[in-house]
């Protein structure tokens, strides 16, 4: 498909009926959704609260155990993922802005712990990974969280928006792509591992403000990220490879000004898709249920702060081939996590004071 016919896909079509089911409500500034069994989610607040939603909508008391988080800014309890044998060990794993004990600066950091029985509180909580440095702000933590089928996590960071120009250098998380193992150990097929200046936890650079991340039908780890003022980008992070930031985009400086180089340069990875005017994409999911018209199994899902809306991106291999907006613009309902159930359905996070967990059904009305 044309860019153009792309356009006009991204500006005016609205994929077949669905409608949103509110789940629950008043959840405040509601960040990352993950499914516990027994139909209960597990919610986290951006304030630093983690919460137990029941099946009928009902919000636990934030379950305890959670360390120091710095909620300000963008900063505070962020993603959470169950890992992948929690049904066995009720282990999970969740990032967060934290506080440097000593003074003003922060960093994303992620724990693992393990949610009790009772579902009330955590337990052996560890701290298995810190951004380097920290630095004082409030805004591009990134945050996400990926895990492979054999346990490794992938952990998507932000470049801490004024330090962008470390997003070009390995002596620092800036701006990058982590692989690391449960424990925290570095796997011995890191790119950068054993290079002299390196950090060996990197496996990508060139990256801005992360915001999405899901492992794809292929097996590969797909992320997004906020552009600057357009360029928001649909990448899937090789090892060893860089995006590129702030070298190349394809947006531009708030306000106005060029940005590096241009939007490609030799020896760079170009994005698979980008976003300008930005839409500033969120949470992202593949379907891959059969709840949806077939058309959407192996689709990507992503949604967007900006417009509240959804976009079902369809792919050829790594080529996409059309973009639809499965729901349209709804001001004031951001977009924040959206994932796919263990039953199939899709289920969305809005970020705002009195947040909501809501669930994409078919059909007409709202």
């Amino acid at each position: 498909m044309s860019a153009v016919a792309l356009a006009q896909e991204r500006e005016g079509s609205v994929a077949a009926p669905v409608r949103l089911q509110t789940v629950a409500q008043g959840l405040e500034h509601p960040w990352s959704l993950a499914f516990l069994p027994g139909g209960r989610f597990l919610v986290t607040e951006r304030p630093g609260r983690l919460r137990v939603v029941e099946p009928d909508g009902r919000l636990r008391e934030p379950v305890a155990g959670l360390p120091a988080v710095a909620a300000a800014g963008q900063g505070g309890l962020l993603d959470v993922a169950l890992d992948v044998d929690f049904e066995r060990n009720r282990r999970l794993f969740f990032c967060f802005a934290e506080p440097d004990p000593a003074g003003s600066a922060n960093g994303t950091a992620l724990a693992s712990a393990r949610l009790s029985d009772n579902l009330q509180r955590l337990e052996q909580v560890r701290v298995v990974f810190r951004q380097v440095p920290k630095v004082p702000g409030g805004l591009h933590f990134g945050c996400r969280i990926v895990q492979a089928p054999g346990g490794l996590l992938w952990l998507a960071l932000g470049e801490r928006y004024q330090y962008r120009d470390n997003a070009q250098r390995l002596d620092n998380h800036h701006g990058k792509i982590v692989r690391i193992a449960p424990d925290g150990s570095v796997p011995a097929d890191n790119p950068f591992r054993g290079q002299a200046g390196a950090l060996p936890e990197i496996w990508s650079l060139g990256h801005r403000n992360p915001q999405g991340a899901a492992l794809g039908p292929d097996g590969r780890l797909w992320m997004h990220e906020h552009g600057p003022q357009g360029g928001d980008e649909v990448n899937r992070p090789e090892p060893g490879r860089n995006y590129g930031w702030p070298l190349v985009t394809f947006g531009e400086e708030y306000g106005g000004g060029r940005i590096g180089q241009g939007s490609q340069r030799a020896g760079l990875e170009p994005p698979l898709h980008q976003w300008t005017p930005s839409i500033a994409p969120s949470g992202m999911v593949w379907v891959s249920g059969e709840r949806y018209a077939a058309s959407w199994k192996g689709s990507l899902l992503v949604g967007s702060l900006k417009f509240g809306s959804l976009h079902r991106l369809q792919w050829d291999g790594t080529r996409l081939v059309r973009e639809e907006r499965v729901l349209p613009a709804r001001p004031g309902e951001r977009i924040r996590d959206v994932r796919q159930g263990p039953d199939g359905w899709v289920y969305l996070l809005t970020d705002s004071p009195q947040g909501k967990l809501q669930r994409l059904v078919n059909g007409e009305g709202s």
